[in-house]
């Protein structure tokens, strides 16, 4: 099956389906790491992972940033992701308010 984005064909093929699920498992394990100091697990890991993906792409484009490590498309693709899956913990961090918190009545 293809896919045209911006005039430009995706394959989506198993292998390209896989290295989605590589670049988010990845990209959100490191980011649930950073931003709350724990994993999502598997699927968590790679959920937060691929919509930090799209969440980091529409960031770099909107704001011009061209991330690039030469002869390593894959590793860049990691980065930008890893950055979007980092702002989108922060904000869901920030709006979900750090969870339940109890106090103890002594």
């Amino acid at each position: 099956m293809a896919i045209s984005i911006n005039g430009s064909a995706i394959n989506l093929d198993l292998d390209t389906i896989l290295i989605w699920c590589l670049v988010g498992l990845v990209a959100g394990f490191l980011a649930s790491r950073v931003a709350l100091g724990h994993g999502l697990g598997l699927f968590g890991d790679i959920i937060v992972g691929i919509i930090g993906a799209f969440i980091g792409g529409f960031l770099a484009s909107a704001f011009h940033v061209n991330v690039q490590v030469i002869g390593h498309p894959i590793i860049s693709e990691m980065v930008v992701a890893f950055a979007g899956a980092v702002v989108l913990l922060l904000v869901v961090r920030l709006f979900a308010g750090g969870g339940a918190r109890r106090r103890s009545w002594s």
